[in-house]
């Protein structure tokens, strides 16, 4: 299946247009052109040394742009080798017309492993150019005069080493961040998704608790009860396709009027604020879901017989006469909410009742 052409937009520059890097260091081949156009040798092999370097110069730049475009690093480094043997070819083929000098190539062969071989190869294709410039010019006698090939040699091979490294880190590192982010999404999608279903799921099975009571006492009220718990699913259902694809938003006003009827229907007295106007709206949505999830914990474990919210500016106050859950382990919902709490740098804390049951107070600044 082909793939879908990524906008130019979001395509990384340096992938589009790296290989400039590798063709900004061509010029140096005309010190050889130059050499052989100036040269004694008859005008056909001095013609075919200037094609041949040509050749030479496009075969290391194609490398560059392919390298470029392709999707693994298997490809790269199959892509590089081809490349690479090919050069060499050349290079050698060119040695009985430059002698020395052929010594030239040697630079680009070592860029272009550095980028395209696995870096133990790559190294050890640099390793062996500076030996070259090494035997070479010692054979022929002419290391005082060709002594800067080892020079450029190891310069070529200590830079484009250097970025070569610095580019695999940032690899390394652009993907332990792509991880962070997607456990963070994961993490966030869980809170969501624990805190619709878990408020949504007890409301329905405290309204069905309810209609199995009145199913024989008071039908009509049953088949409203009934009809309020098919109302719930639908909007439980769209709240879930929201949460996952990242949309969910908490309203604080229908999440007071949702604890009203969550706690009227458990037989819980509520106490509810009716005045929301002095809530942060910078905190309104956090506070919002932590209303819910506080609710839904006194509607399933608390035992209460009344429930008091309080809301200031900086404040939310959830206190209940129940059993008490102070010393408790602490469930997913508890621990999502101090989570959401914490990133935006507020505090929660659980105390126990003056007179029994809990107090969950959350502070933000």
């Amino acid at each position: 299946m082909a793939q879908a052409a990524t906008p130019s937009s979001t395509v990384d520059p340096w992938e589009r247009f790296g290989w400039l890097m590798g063709a900004i260091w061509l010029v140096f081949l005309a010190f050889p052109i130059i050499a052989l156009a100036t040269g004694e040798a008859p005008t056909v092999w001095r013609v075919l040394g200037i094609v041949g370097i040509l050749t030479f110069a496009a075969v290391y730049l194609r490398c560059f742009i392919v390298i470029s475009g392709v999707d693994t690093w298997d490809q790269v480094v199959r892509t590089g080798l081809r490349h690479l043997a090919v050069m060499a070819l050349i290079a050698l083929a060119l040695t009985p017309l430059l002698g020395v000098g052929s010594l030239s190539h040697l630079p680009y062969i070592v860029a272009l492993a550095m980028f395209s071989l696995p870096l133990t190869w790559a190294f050890a294709t640099a390793v062996g150019a500076v030996l070259l410039c090494i035997i070479v010019p010692l054979a022929v006698g002419s290391l005082t005069e060709d002594w800067y090939f080892i020079l450029i040699v190891s310069l070529v091979a200590l830079s484009t080493g250097l970025v070569r490294i610095v580019e695999q880190r940032g690899h390394v590192h652009r993907a332990a961040q792509a991880e962070l982010a997607l456990a963070a999404e994961r993490d966030r999608v869980a809170r969501d998704v624990h805190d619709v279903l878990g408020h949504s799921l007890t409301v329905v099975t405290v309204k069905a608790e309810l209609a199995e009571r009145l199913i024989e006492t008071d039908p009509v009220r049953a088949r409203e009860e009934l009809a309020q718990i098919q109302a719930l699913s639908r909007v439980a259902l769209a709240e879930i396709r929201a949460t996952v694809s990242g949309l969910r938003v908490a309203s604080l006003a229908d999440e007071v009027a949702a604890a009203d009827a969550a706690l009227t229907d458990a037989g819980i007295e509520a106490d509810l604020p009716e005045d929301l106007s002095d809530v942060d709206p910078r905190h309104r949505v956090l506070t919002a879901w932590v209303l819910r999830e506080a609710v839904t914990n006194v509607v399933r474990h608390s035992g209460a017989t009344r429930c008091t919210v309080e809301l200031g500016p900086g404040r939310l106050v959830v206190a209940d006469d129940g059993r008490g859950a102070v010393g408790r382990r602490e469930g997913n919902g508890l621990r999502g909410i101090r989570e959401r709490v914490a990133a935006a740098g507020g505090t929660i804390t659980l105390t126990p009742g003056p007179t029994g049951g809990t107090v969950l107070e959350v502070s933000l600044d």
